[in-house]
């Protein structure tokens, strides 16, 4: 939803990150087809298409090499959650409401996934 996508952008920008927005699953995928992203926030809970089967389909139809990092991020913190959205393909995970010391931590994993580096190199 709009203030969720507000607080992301919000957060990414305290840690000197830029990023573009998805209104939904579908247009995310369109976005990641068409723009080769190091690292996908992805809300598991989106209308049209949700952030389980659009991970799934980034990871069907993109060559290896062009896959980013996708990191869930998701209202549920259940038992078992966090295994659904790494079994749909996704890297990591973050729990909302997001903490900004959370976000960080999630993205510096994915810069050392994707380059073996630190995030301030990435």
């Amino acid at each position: 939803n709009l203030v969720n996508r507000k607080l992301a952008l919000r957060l990414l920008q305290r840690l000197g990150y830029e990023a573009d927005v998805a209104e939904d699953g579908q247009q995310a995928v369109g976005m990641v087809r068409v723009t080769a992203y190091d690292v996908v926030l992805m809300d598991v809970q989106m209308p049209v298409l949700d952030g389980l089967e659009a991970t799934r389909r980034i990871r069907s139809e993109l060559p290896p090499d062009d896959q980013p990092y996708i990191i869930a991020m998701t209202a549920n913190a259940m038992a078992g959650d966090r295994e659904v959205c790494l079994d749909a393909g996704m890297n990591g995970y973050v729990s909302k409401p997001i903490q900004l010391a959370e976000l960080d931590d999630a993205i510096e994993a994915a810069a050392v996934a994707r380059r073996g580096v630190p995030s301030a190199a990435f």
